[in-house]
């Protein structure tokens, strides 16, 4: 089980981590700041949100702990951890196709909606990771 103390964290390779879905309660952070943007994140057992710059980029229901979030105008990747299945949501590029790979097996190619929003369900659960990869077309 990986959790995020204070919630969010910058890493060695760039990208950022945030979460933790063992928490009982709502936390937030904001106001954290990474290669000159500003994040904002909410966790705890019921769900995991981040925004960037006052924007969403992320949400799960229920919580979830994120590693590595790496995102460019191709996509977006990162590695998800929580006690049990996740709906995520992610922002990403107005009425755009994007195929979908979890753990490396191509799940299929999914278009977002006006908003941009994409969702998506992954199966977790202790001990259960997914590596998730969400790639434009």
């Amino acid at each position: 089980m990986t959790v995020i103390e204070g919630l969010i964290r910058k890493e060695n390779d760039g990208t950022i981590s945030f979460g933790n879905y063992s928490l009982q309660e709502k936390t937030k952070i904001s106001d954290f700041e990474h290669d000159g943007d500003i994040y904002k994140v909410k966790s705890y057992k019921k769900i995991t949100k981040l925004e960037k710059n006052g924007m969403f980029v992320y949400e799960s229901v229920p919580g979830t702990t994120v590693l590595s979030l790496k995102s460019s105008d191709k996509g977006v990747s990162f590695h998800v951890e929580g006690e049990e299945d996740a709906q995520i949501t992610l922002e990403l590029e107005a009425e755009k196709e994007y195929k979908i790979f979890i753990d490396n097996t191509n799940v299929g190619k999914m278009k977002t909606n006006l908003g941009g929003k994409l969702m998506l369900s992954v199966e977790l659960g202790p001990n259960e990771p997914a590596d998730i990869k969400v790639v434009k077309l």
